[in-house]
């Protein structure tokens, strides 16, 4: 697992407060495309909690795994009774049950891609759902995306996480979708996209970059540099499109 990924347990509280959730539809969406009532579902690389909310408070048996103690901590705080929480990365499940949806949200990316879709069937049932979802959250006014760059670009030119498999930001179909329709282990793959708009005050949004893994990998004298620059050039308040990229697979049925 890379130093990015392992880059977050320092920041489990600001992670907590800062990152948004996920909407109501993000579950809609998963179990409209699940074509049954999903009972069961293991989470990987669950954070705070954020998405486990999501299926726990409508009633799914979530099983969330993390690999960072410290984000696993903060994630118990806050979820239902019907959560279980297992401290391990994907890698070091072990299938001794299987689910009937295993999801990532903006976690799946921190995963070995060396056996990854072999792994993640042998945990789902037949006729299993996998889905993943997340995206960049992006200011919306141009003027204020140009100088947030220009602030940033002495100490980093982009904080975000590139395609892991190369796909071209104008391609139709995206990572993890690219790879889950060359694999033999899936099928019906789709992309979906849910709209979502957020407004923030320049200081919550100054603490959401706080929590991203390429501000996190700075020197911290580079790091506290880069967000007082940021800072001055934000408005009190900041418009952001953080629409929600999902995609979906199944396990062929048996049979």
């Amino acid at each position: 697992m890379s130093g990015r990924a392992l880059s977050f347990g320092s920041m489990a509280e600001a992670y907590e407060r800062f990152r948004p959730g996920y909407p109501a539809q993000l579950f809609d969406l998963v179990t409209a495309y699940a074509g049954r009532p999903v009972r069961h579902a293991l989470e990987i690389g669950a954070g705070t909690g954020k998405a486990t909310r999501l299926f726990a408070e409508r009633g799914v048996a979530v099983t969330a795994s993390e690999p960072d103690g410290a984000m696993l901590a903060e994630l118990r705080k806050h979820v239902p009774p019907n959560v279980r929480t297992v401290q391990a990365a994907f890698e070091g499940l072990r299938p001794d049950e299987t689910y009937g949806l295993v999801y990532a949200a903006a976690s799946l990316h921190w995963t070995d891609p060396d056996g990854r879709w072999s792994r993640m069937a042998a945990l789902l049932e037949p006729g299993g759902v996998f889905a993943a979802f997340g995206g960049p959250v992006r200011l919306s006014d141009p003027e204020v995306e140009d100088a947030v760059i220009t602030a940033r670009a002495p100490f980093l030119e982009s904080d975000e996480v590139p395609s892991p498999d190369g796909t071209p930001p104008e391609q139709a179909m995206q990572w993890p979708g690219t790879e889950l329709q060359r694999s033999e282990w899936f099928t019906d793959v789709q992309q979906c996209v849910v709209e979502r708009s957020l407004t923030m005050s320049a200081r919550e949004y100054v603490g959401l970059l706080s929590t991203i893994s390429a501000y996190l990998v700075l020197p911290a004298s580079a790091r506290e540099e880069a967000f007082r620059r940021i800072m001055a050039v934000l408005p009190e308040r900041v418009e952001m499109t953080a629409d929600i990229t999902a995609h979906l697979a199944r396990r062929p049925p048996v049979g």
